[in-house]
């Protein structure tokens, strides 16, 4: 294949940041205005789908909020959040398509994050969707399938992100 061709070419689709609460309230309205400091872009609410009485959890209750960055803004948070985990991941964080997946313990080991103290110690989970010029085709009214050697494997995945940010990538 030829290595100069542009709709081969990977790029971050889109970052999506999510924290889950587990109970609507004064709690969730801290998370989604930490949430909103630490992207610089409004969250939304993530409501629960299933009953779990044990938790006292039914369906539509507002339970986490989560914020969905595209663009430049996805590519500059990208690279606080991987300062937060040392640059390290583990090959297990990506899934067969090449999106990847992983969380911070807590949110102060971003870089620019400061520390709430109404909030405390909150984690929050990332996930990175990769795609390539032509995956909108998937996504349209009429339905057409990405071909397989237009996919992204999980080995370009770890090598695109790699080069990118200097991470490293560890079995």
């Amino acid at each position: 294949m030829n290595k100069d061709n542009k709709m081969r070419n990977i790029r971050i689709e889109k970052v999506t940041l999510n924290i889950g609460v587990g109970k609507a309230g004064d709690e969730l309205e801290k998370v989604q205005n930490l949430l909103r400091n630490i992207s610089g872009a409004k969250p939304f609410k993530t409501k629960s789908k299933r009953r779990i009485p044990e938790w006292g959890i039914r369906p539509g209750l507002d339970i986490g909020t989560a914020v969905t960055l595209r663009g430049k803004a996805a590519e500059e948070i990208l690279g606080r959040l991987l300062e937060g985990v040392d640059r390290k991941l583990s090959k297990s964080k990506f899934d067969k398509s090449g999106n990847f997946s992983f969380g911070i313990p807590e949110y102060v080991h971003i870089p620019g994050a400061k520390y709430d103290y109404t909030v405390g110690i909150v984690g929050l989970s990332a996930a990175v969707t990769l795609s390539r010029p032509g995956f909108s085709i998937s996504r349209k009214r009429v339905k057409r399938k990405v071909g397989s050697s237009h996919r992204i494997t999980k080995e370009e995945a770890i090598e695109f992100i790699s080069k990118k940010y200097n991470l490293q990538v560890s079995d």
